[in-house]
C-alpha cells in the first residue's frame, strides 16, 4: 500500500452540514492500512548504533581485565551487534503497520514474533502526540494510544509525520466519541 493513498477529510464537529448533527460519520474518519515513515528507519538505526556502543564498550573493558586487549573484543562485538541491529530495522519497518478501522484501531509489527493488536475504540481514554529529539529533526511523531485496562493498556505507533500524526489524533479522538456514544444504554 502506498503511503501517499488520500485519506478522506475529517469533518469538524459542529461544522455546518445542514445534517443537524455534529457527530461525522465513521465512514469519514476511517482509512486504508498505512506504514510508518521511511525515516522511522533512522531513528531505529540510531538506537541500534548506541546500544551497540554500549555492548562493544562492555566487551572492550572485559577484553581489557581478561584478555589485556580491549580492542578486538569491543570492536568485534561492537560490529556483530551494529549489523544485526541494522538488519532488524529493515525487518522491523517491513512488517509496521496500522489501519484505522470502523471499530477499531489495528497495529501489526514484530519480527521474531509477529503481534497483531485490535484496540476498540470504546476503550479509547485519550489519545498523545509525543516528539523525541531525533523525530522532532525528521518532522516525525509517535502516536500513544491509552486505553481503558490493567495491564500495558497503551498502544504506540511509532515514525508518523506529523501533519499524519496530528490527524491520526483527531479521527481517534472522534471514533472514540461515536463509539462511546453508541455503547452507552
Amino acid at each position: 500500500m502506498s503511503d501517499d493513498a488520500v485519506e478522506p477529510a475529517i469533518r469538524r464537529v459542529g461544522a455546518d452540514d445542514g445534517a443537524g448533527d455534529d457527530t461525522p460519520p465513521v465512514a469519514d474518519l476511517t482509512g486504508p492500512e498505512r506504514k510508518l515513515h521511511p525515516d522511522v528507519r533512522y531513528v531505529w538505526a540510531l538506537g541500534a548504533l548506541v546500544s551497540a556502543l554500549v555492548v562493544g564498550v562492555v566487551a572492550a573493558v572485559a577484553g581489557f581485565l581478561l584478555l589485556d586487549n580491549p580492542v578486538v573484543p569491543g570492536v568485534g562485538v561492537f560490529a556483530l551487534f551494529l549489523v544485526v541491529g541494522l538488519v532488524l530495522v529493515v525487518f522491523r519497518y517491513r512488517v509496521w503497520r496500522y489501519e484505522v478501522r470502523e471499530d477499531s484501531l489495528f497495529l501489526e509489527r514484530g519480527v521474531f514474533t509477529r503481534v497483531r493488536t485490535v484496540v476498540p475504540y470504546v476503550r479509547i481514554q485519550h489519545v498523545d502526540v509525543s516528539r523525541g529529539p531525533l523525530e522532532r529533526g525528521l518532522g516525525l511523531a509517535s502516536v500513544v494510544v491509552y486505553t481503558a485496562g490493567s495491564r500495558g493498556a497503551d498502544v504506540t505507533i511509532p515514525g508518523v509525520a506529523l501533519d499524519r500524526a496530528d490527524d491520526l489524533q483527531a479521527r481517534l479522538k472522534q471514533l472514540a466519541i461515536v463509539a462511546e456514544g453508541e455503547d452507552a444504554v
